[in-house]
């Protein structure tokens, strides 16, 4: 039911569709012969070199979603400078949320390299210190990026219901997909040890897009299991300081305050919880993640 509930959720922010940050600029760079875009706020009398809080998504979604979009406008206001990132998932100078009609060639780990071209664009606009944000998803992602990858500008990292679990639900893809995992995957798998992975498994679905055309290098990437997808494996890799932030009435990643809460220390790792908030801290809630991300990233935290 649950799961039900979330696709709901996602079909009406597509809906929504992208819409910019008031005021914010929208940038563009290359990457893997791909156009990669992002929606760039300085706050009030903030350069560049006054540092930059850098924002990644979650599944399928993008920076205009609610979540973000909400979250930087707070953040701006408060004197922090965004840079909000739409992710390719393969296509170019993608905006809005993922149209699951389009076959599916992108792999969770394709944000990594993404991220990566972000903070060297950073770099080369003579940014100052980058704290590094991931939402869902995203927070696994942006923990994978400062735990395998890193970057000299990362100072700070800041996951918002980051995902758990090392792997997808066989019950959970049966009941999306309509067919077991496993033969789902024995397929996909069969494929890639032949040589073709860039071939199209059609209406095989992925993720929360049942039906979906994917290429089989992709489905065996997401579904393989892999306990570094579950981001509190990885927090003690973690270099630098990081805040975690659950929502109390999370029904999508759940057990985050079971998981993280006992290992926060207050300073290497901060751990809190907005109440009230569900997955997607909506409305005032942004406030309230942003309350707990401005004494974090206050010089002397």
């Amino acid at each position: 039911m649950m799961h039900r509930k979330f696709l709901c959720l996602l079909a009406l922010l597509a809906v929504v569709g992208y819409q910019p940050v008031a005021g914010a600029e929208e940038v563009r760079i290359e990457h893997g012969g791909l156009t990669l875009n992002g929606e760039l706020g300085l706050a009030d009398g903030k350069a560049m070199k006054d540092g930059i809080v850098l924002l990644v998504h979650g599944t399928l979604a993008h920076n205009g979603m609610d979540t973000i979009k909400n979250l930087t406008a707070v953040l701006n206001e408060r004197g922090f400078s965004t840079l909000a990132v739409n992710l390719s998932l393969g296509i170019d100078d993608r905006h809005g949320m993922y149209d699951c009609k389009v076959a599916h060639r992108h792999k969770h780990l394709d944000a990594v390299d993404e991220i990566g071209a972000w903070f060297d664009w950073l770099q080369g606009q003579g940014v100052g210190d980058v704290a590094l944000f991931g939402h869902s998803r995203g927070g696994n992602q942006v923990a994978r990026f400062a735990t395998e990858r890193g970057h000299a500008k990362l100072v700070r990292l800041v996951l918002l219901a980051p995902s758990l679990g090392g792997g997808a639900s066989p019950a959970g893809f049966e009941r999306t997909h309509g067919r077991p995992l496993a033969d789902a995957m024995a397929e996909a798998d069969a494929m890639v040890k032949a040589g073709k992975g860039d071939e199209m498994l059609k209406g095989i679905g992925l993720l929360y897009c049942p039906g979906a055309d994917v290429a089989a290098s992709s489905f065996v990437a997401y579904y393989t299991p892999d306990p570094r997808s579950d981001t509190s494996t990885i927090l003690p890799e973690v270099k630098v300081p990081t805040l975690v932030v659950a929502g109390g009435k999370d029904t999508v990643v759940r057990g985050l305050p079971e998981r993280v809460g006992p290992m926060a220390d207050g300073k290497a790792l901060v751990f809190g919880v907005v109440d009230d908030a569900d997955h997607f801290f909506l409305d005032l809630f942004a406030e309230d993640v942003a309350d707990y991300m401005e004494e974090f990233l206050s010089p002397g935290s």
